[in-house]
């Protein structure tokens, strides 16, 4: 008898369950079709509006967040939090881009996903290609062994041209480029062309640099076209800031200059910052090397006064403080996580306490056994007052807890803002007298001011240089000591 009743409500309950499951799917559905095409589109984007981007990943992230908490749905809210964070990348907003690629990779890590796992590793390589090589190189190397596992032959190409980025910036041009030919030989074997555009540009920045400026033209002339082609303004942007560089080295002014004005127009449609800096100090080459001496001052002055009003930290200490504090919320979600689960069991336990009562009853009553009845009503309290005091020490450990997270939090905090303090300082203060020691050396060179009076200039950059380097010691020396 008791196995029949059983029978019965395990029945009810997986057909009610069934039912439900159905009704959702149907509707999520619709939501995940919509998910799929706004962080589609906005990938699309990544290189013509970033901003296009994070608006339709964060569209798609409004979505996803309310669809039903099962794993089929929760790739639809990593893949929007990555294309999110591709955005921000390239918006340069290394700290809105780490935040959402970490989120995206804990989400792919709980679905045991791996393919969107390496594409994450690969995002977050990009990020420390110029300020950790050693992390770069490690994220990336990961994301290249995961795809060569899978034999994802576009993971491969992309980890390829990442892991030649880090070794060009490290000035092994030669390595580099053989990372960028195996890219490039993959891509055009797969008709990758968007990416393959990219491995043109990086193969001619190669050349530039190894002085084969016959090829290094070639590749970045095909590589502006291509990319005109398929609206890639910021590749067209950065291909033109070589070009123009190439030309100067060539004495190829008229054509410099050209490159220099298309170059800032697309750098202007992306709303890239830091590549306008870049093509100002590209204009200052050029006019320094035209002897247009004065215009070439005027571009060094602005590209002084840019410098030094953006706040340039250190983006390998904000990536890793970030980390950490992701950390921490991911501990703190994690021991939400464990309530939560408790309270669910409790609430599965009270459920099914309440079933195999009525069970009991009916038995009893059927039976007439009286005496089972009290015996089992016996156990239910005693089962219940053991409940109770488990949930009070679990309560007093949940309380020591939140007070040591506390804490670490408030002491975390005081290092962080300490850290950031000390590099705003040394990047600001620093900066400006190297710059003005190195305008003075160039104008020096060529002979435009009085050797004595640049001496003396001269002299007193480095009296500054050594007055800032004193003060951040005796800071770094006095705790109590603040920077502002």
């Amino acid at each position: 008898m008791i196995k029949f009743y059983t029978f019965l409500i395990l029945l009810f309950a997986g057909y009610s369950f069934s039912v439900y499951a159905k009704e959702s799917d149907g509707v999520a559905g619709q939501d995940t079709i919509e998910v799929k095409k706004l962080y589609s589109r906005g990938f699309d984007y990544r290189y013509t509006d970033p901003q296009q981007t994070v608006d339709d990943a964060a569209a798609a992230l409004a979505i996803a967040e309310k669809l039903p908490d099962l794993p089929q749905f929760k790739k639809f809210l990593g893949e929007s939090y990555r294309i999110k964070g591709i955005g921000n990348y390239y918006l340069n907003q290394s700290r809105a881009a780490i935040d959402d690629y970490l989120k995206a990779r804990n989400i792919f890590r709980d679905l045991n996903d791996l393919r969107s796992e390496a594409k994450v590793n690969n995002n977050i390589g990009n990020l420390y290609l110029d300020s950790d090589y050693g992390k770069a190189l490690e994220y990336l190397n990961s994301s290249l062994q995961i795809a060569q596992k899978l034999s994802d032959q576009g993971l491969i190409g992309s980890s390829y041209l990442n892991i030649g980025n880090v070794y060009y910036r490290k000035k092994s041009y030669y390595q580099a480029l053989a990372y960028y030919d195996k890219g490039n030989a993959i891509f055009t074997a797969i008709k990758d062309s968007v990416n393959l555009i990219q491995a043109l540009q990086n193969r001619g920045v190669i050349y530039f640099s190894i002085n084969q400026f016959v090829k290094a033209e070639q590749l970045l002339t095909t590589a502006v076209k291509a990319a005109k082609e398929k609206d890639m303004n910021k590749s067209v942007a950065s291909t033109n800031l070589t070009l123009a560089s190439l030309y100067i080295a060539q004495d190829r002014f008229a054509e410099a200059e050209n490159a220099i004005q298309e170059g800032q127009a697309f750098a202007l449609a992306v709303k890239d910052d830091k590549l306008a800096s870049d093509y100002n100090f590209t204009t200052y080459q050029l006019e320094l090397k035209r002897k247009n001496y004065e215009k070439a001052l005027h571009y060094l002055q602005i590209v002084f006064r840019q410098d030094s009003t953006i706040h340039i930290s250190n983006e390998s200490t904000q990536i890793n403080i970030i980390q950490e504090q992701f950390k921490q919320e991911a501990k703190q979600r994690e021991n939400d996580l464990i309530l939560q689960r408790q309270q669910n069991d409790r609430i599965k336990f009270w459920a099914v306490t309440v079933v195999a009562g009525l069970l009991l009853v009916v038995i009893a009553l059927l039976m007439n056994n009286v005496k089972r009845k009290t015996a089992t009503n016996a156990q239910l309290t005693t089962l219940n007052a053991e409940v109770l005091r488990q949930k009070d020490n679990l309560d007093r450990i949940n309380h020591h807890l939140e007070e040591i997270i506390d804490e670490r939090t408030k002491d975390l905090q005081i290092k962080n803002r300490k850290l950031s303090e000390y590099s705003s300082y040394l990047s600001h203060q620093i900066r400006g007298p190297i710059a003005t020691l190195r305008g003075l050396m160039n104008l020096e060179r060529e002979g435009l001011v009085d050797e004595k009076e640049c001496i003396n200039m001269m002299d007193k950059c480095v009296s500054d240089i050594d007055q800032k380097i004193i003060e951040m010691s005796d800071m770094l020396n006095d705790t109590s000591k603040t920077v502002f």
